[in-house]
């Protein structure tokens, strides 16, 4: 019989690749991925962050988000301004909009998977994987 944990990593991983296979396809209209819209939202809550700090922030490579955000800024999305040594990034007026309509759905699309749980299990839930995030 497989541990535990095991199978805790195997559903967890399991629910993560549906949520992302919905997420993605329900982004395909506005021609975006789960991983712009993470850009989208990061960006526009925190304007004139860095290059580095997003990449810190969304837990991808420093040349990850470089291929994200030519994608982007060739979209006209979102800007690039230098500030001595790094970029300092900035949605454009396109950006903000696109930032307007599609990040508060999507994140209430997400957030409505949590709904079949009550709110004392998900917020055990988020207890446990914070405390696994942490021990890792």
């Amino acid at each position: 019989m497989r541990a535990a944990g095991l199978l805790a990593w195997l559903r967890l991983a399991r629910v993560f690749q549906k949520v992302d296979r919905v997420a993605t396809e329900s982004l395909r209209y506005r021609q975006l991925s789960p991983a712009q819209v993470d850009v989208l939202a990061k960006v526009g809550s925190s304007e004139g962050i860095s290059q580095q700090e997003l990449a810190n922030a969304l837990l991808v490579t420093k040349g990850n988000v470089c291929q994200l955000l030519d994608k982007m800024e060739g979209s006209g999305l979102l800007e690039r301004r230098p500030d001595g040594r790094v970029n300092r990034l900035f949605l454009t007026d396109q950006g903000r909009r696109v930032h307007d309509e599609v990040v508060p759905s999507h994140d209430a699309m997400l957030a409505a998977y949590f709904d079949k749980l009550s709110a004392q299990q998900q917020r055990a839930l988020l207890r446990l994987l914070r405390q696994l995030d942490r021990a890792i």
